[in-house]
């Protein structure tokens, strides 16, 4: 089943009939809040523009006439997949590959990893710059230093959720992604 929220925006129309789209799961409150709060103390740019999540389709640029398509697509991987618990725990880096940091996944990255697997198909299909990796970045693109100190601010960091949806996120025209469409794991 998918939700399209209240007043969605679905505005990124920088290359002329295209917007910019994403597949997360999003991060519950409260453990949302402190994540967010270590991305800004970090001195993250993208702090208040990208809310907390686990990334199952990176930014994918998506022409408006696929994304009823794509809805469809993300609704049948939705209804092929169960609920499931995921652990967060402790942090890790990608350096010096990637200047990110981030929060790892103790428990639930087989069930991201099928999950991503199955959302890069069909209309999404596409090959990625990096091996699958699921995680929760806290801080991106900033000095060793700051990275270094991102990392021990949430080294004691610990989270358990189910995941019964995964969202499809828009970035807008001001830059924000937003979550507008919900897609319930119903297997």
């Amino acid at each position: 089943m998918t939700q399209l929220r209240q007043g969605a925006v679905r505005t990124q129309r920088e290359t002329g009939g295209a917007v910019l789209v994403g597949v997360s799961i999003p991060i519950p409150e409260p453990y949302a809040a402190r994540l967010t709060r270590a991305r800004v103390e970090a001195g993250d740019p993208l702090a208040h523009a990208v809310p907390p999540h686990i990334t199952l389709l990176p930014p994918t640029e998506v022409r408006d006439q696929d994304v009823a398509r794509v809805e469809a697509h993300l609704g049948e991987v939705a209804a092929a997949h169960s609920p499931f618990i995921i652990e967060l725990a402790g942090t890790d880096s990608f350096r010096p590959v990637s200047p990110v940091v981030f929060v790892r996944l103790q428990a639930g990255a087989q069930d991201c990893s099928r999950l991503q697997r199955a959302v890069n198909d069909d209309v999404l299909a596409q090959e990625l710059r990096f091996p699958y990796h699921p995680h929760v970045t806290i801080a991106h693109e900033l000095d060793e230093d700051t990275l270094d100190r991102a990392a021990r601010s949430m080294d004691d960091f610990d989270a358990v959720f189910p995941v019964v949806h995964f969202s499809l996120y828009f970035r807008g025209a001001d830059g924000v992604w937003r979550d507008t469409v919900d897609f319930a794991l119903t297997s």
